[in-house]
């Protein structure tokens, strides 16, 4: 079968979505088919050109290439999903959350403009229209396919991925907690940069790139270096903070999905999480997993200090991450996603 994973790509900017784009396809080459990722730069600011990268997508035809037909479109985001093709599957991480759940929240981007109104909604009307032509819809957790449900009247399927292919293992904890995101202010990393300010015996690692860096360096400051920025790393030198780290935070704002959990999992790291997380919550069970507490710097280091102090909980939860996460496989989801 000749198939191509549809994903918008933001120049110079690769994170979960991207990665998860490009194994897709590797998934589907191991199985002996043609794959091809197909990209359109997006720019999803002023609101106002929104509809104008959606419509990029409505205008790509993926129908054939060099004479030969494309038998199957898998679309995995906003706005690549709105591209037309009799054999489309959206295999949705996001939509533009903006003019949903954000909306008229510091995450949003559009104001009380008539001109703005009128985006949001054309956004809405997009989305249903668009989901509505896929042969399937498969939603990567079950937060996406409520959100889907709840505002585009949308049924989908849920169908989770792997995280990205590292060199899981684990190794004794260095005792820090280590935080894998990017450097965004939806992300909450700074609810444990403030938790390492208020417990002197907390260290964290903070991996990743973004525009929030400035801000929450500055917030890290006069912590006695407990605090470390290691930036953007290899592979190899994530799988290795991975295995020594104590436990790993991921605590976005009513996140989609989130590969990190899964990533710590595979490590046998036990995860830490608020209450309101969203995605996460589908794997991170209190007690059982990790921790899920209250989103606030004292409950995380309170959370924090308790792993250090009770190691045989942290290794055991992480194990039991470990089965959670070795039962999604990339064999699964093409199973799925071509059926």
């Amino acid at each position: 079968m000749r198939v191509v994973v549809a994903a918008p790509q933001v120049p110079f900017v690769r994170g979960g979505a991207e990665l998860m784009a490009e194994d897709l396809v590797d998934a589907l080459r191991a199985r002996e088919h043609e794959a091809e990722l197909v990209t359109v730069p997006f720019k999803w600011y002023p609101g106002t050109r929104v509809l104008d990268q959606a419509f990029l997508w409505r205008l790509v035809d993926l129908t054939e290439s060099d004479g030969r037909p494309i038998d199957r479109v898998i679309a995995t985001k906003f706005p690549a999903y709105c591209v037309r093709h009799p054999n489309k599957v959206a295999w949705v991480l996001h939509q533009f959350r903006q003019a949903y759940d954000y909306d008229g929240t510091e995450l949003g981007q559009f104001s009380d403009a008539p001109e703005d109104r009128a985006t949001r909604r054309a956004i809405e009307r997009l989305d249903g229209v668009a989901l509505g032509e896929a042969r399937r819809v498969f939603a990567t957790s079950r937060n996406v396919a409520d959100r889907l449900q709840r505002y585009n009247g949308v049924e989908a399927e849920l169908l989770p991925h792997p995280p990205q292919t590292l060199a899981y293992r684990t190794a004794e904890s260095e005792g820090f907690v280590l935080s894998v995101n990017r450097l965004d202010r939806a992300k909450r990393i700074d609810l444990l940069i403030e938790a390492a300010r208020s417990e002197p015996s907390l260290r964290v690692v903070v991996a990743g790139e973004g525009p929030d860096r400035e801000r929450l360096e500055q917030l890290a400051s006069g912590v006695d270096g407990r605090v470390t920025f290691a930036g953007r790393v290899d592979d190899e030198q994530l799988a290795d903070l991975y295995a020594r780290s104590l436990a790993v935070y991921y605590a976005p704002v009513d996140e989609d999905f989130g590969m990190v959990p899964y990533e710590a999992f595979l490590s046998s790291k036990p995860v830490l999480t608020a209450v309101d997380a969203g995605g996460p919550l589908e794997v991170v069970h209190d007690r059982e997993t990790g921790l899920v507490v209250e989103p606030t710097a004292a409950a995380l280091a309170r959370a924090c200090v308790y792993l250090d102090e009770h190691a045989d909980d942290a290794t055991a939860w992480g194990r039991a991450g470990k089965v959670i996460a070795e039962r999604v496989t990339w064999d699964a989801c093409v199973d799925a996603l071509l059926s």
